[in-house]
């Protein structure tokens, strides 16, 4: 098993490109089966979430090349339309097949997700709206059994709580509906947005892009005709690389962003002490002279992610004074304050809320990745630690993010990916 060696502190210089935005690319993958002809899609970041997709798809049936980050897919050719639980079991963005297959084939067979406690990141969401628009939902065996022999209808549908993965199954379900979807409550993040962009362009007539109230006109079961288009810039993994110019003080650029993407980010950046300047494309981040304390509460778009509050925190390791970090969306989203509390971070934690302590001299130990986001907050801290900082499990980094240690190696950090 792989492991990164990090030996710090270090100080970082340069600029690199920013890939493809994953969670942009995995609904938009999805988003092919609504079609019976080839679609070329680019800046497709290869990452293990993009593979994973691509496997489940291909057990559909669908063909596929993808290289140097263009994926080509056919999905006139699918007759499965069950995702096995074998897949679906490592990536919860699975279920975004599940909209798109029961609006064009009428049936579909999808595994719950894996560690699926309906209750905490539950899919109840999504079966209630496709229950009102007219399928008949099952739990069996572990499976959800979706039927819409006549095709999906579209009708008013109220999301009780903001859903990204929710809203855009949904609107992709309303995509070949009969007549028009109401979708009120609708998730605003920029990924929903390029995801009602490129179905506009396919020909789907959709109001209120970029609001939180949609009308999807359906095609009455017409599969959509896709052009080719490209995956927006990862704004977590953007996020991420400033995190890391501003906690070892250094000045570093990234390139192929949306800046706009990156307000509240930037914000809190600010907040911090660094200074952001945008021009074009590009983003430098330039260091704080000594960085200060800030407060975040995670929220939907276009608030603090969720997805930044880790790297965050460890950047609050090196803030003078006391900072408060609130999640929100997530119950479980601070399993890496024991880790960071191994490298010498200083951090009360009390319900959903983590008070930190700084500035603190990190130490360099090993420490164990828990999810995605986690890792990489992990990987900051060993940028700042005095010493060697082994983070363990980076598996959960292939998820989401592509080349971290070349990117970073790029930049000057003295990181190597070693195997156990």
């Amino acid at each position: 098993m792989d492991y990164l060696s990090i030996t710090g502190p270090s100080r970082l210089g340069g600029s690199i490109e920013i890939s493809g935005a994953k969670n942009a690319a995995l609904p938009l993958i999805a988003a092919t089966l609504l079609c019976d002809r080839p679609v070329v899609v680019n800046n497709i970041p290869d990452v293990a979430d993009i593979r994973t997709l691509l496997k489940l798809l291909g057990k559909l049936g669908s063909r596929f090349v993808f290289e140097e980050h263009t994926l080509t897919i056919d999905n006139e050719s699918i007759e499965n339309t069950t995702a096995t639980y074998d897949i679906v079991k490592t990536m919860r963005a699975s279920i975004l097949v599940l909209g798109p297959l029961l609006a064009r084939f009428g049936r579909c067979e999808v595994s719950l997700p894996g560690g699926c406690a309906i209750g905490q990141r539950p899919i109840d969401l999504h079966l209630k709206a496709l229950e009102q628009m007219g399928a008949t939902i099952e739990i069996k065996n572990g499976y959800v059994v979706a039927t819409a022999p006549e095709g999906l209808v579209g009708t008013r549908i109220i999301f009780d709580k903001v859903t990204v993965t929710g809203s855009e199954n949904i609107i992709m379900a309303a995509a070949l509906a009969k007549g028009k979807t109401e979708l009120i409550n609708v998730a605003k993040e920029p990924e929903v947005v390029q995801l009602c962009e490129v179905l506009q362009k396919a020909g789907v007539e959709i109001e209120g892009i970029g609001t939180g109230e949609l009308i999807v006109h359906g095609t009455d079961r017409e599969p959509v005709c896709f052009e080719e288009f490209s995956i927006i810039p990862d704004r977590i993994e953007a996020g991420t690389y400033l995190c890391a110019a501003a906690i070892t003080y250094s000045t570093i650029t990234l390139e192929g962003v949306r800046p706009d993407h990156l307000d509240a980010v930037t914000a809190k950046l600010h907040e911090a002490g660094c200074r952001v300047a945008c021009e074009g494309d590009k983003m430098t981040l330039h260091p704080a002279a000594r960085l200060r304390s800030f407060d975040i509460s995670t929220t939907e778009y276009p608030g603090f992610p969720t997805d930044l509050q880790a790297q965050f925190m460890a950047l609050a390791t090196q803030a003078e004074g006391v900072s408060i970090i609130e999640e929100r969306l997530f119950e479980n989203r601070f399993m890496h304050v024991s880790e960071l509390q191994r490298l010498g971070a200083s951090i009360h934690l009390k319900g959903n809320t983590a008070t930190l302590n700084g500035p603190i001299q990190l130490l360099g130990a090993d420490v164990m990745a828990t999810d995605l986001r986690a890792s990489s907050a992990l990987v900051l801290a060993g940028l700042a630690a005095s010493g060697v900082t082994n983070v363990h499990r980076i598996y959960h980094l292939d998820r989401g993010y592509e080349g971290l240690h070349d990117k970073l190696h790029k930049l000057g950090a003295k990181i190597e990916r070693l195997s156990e």
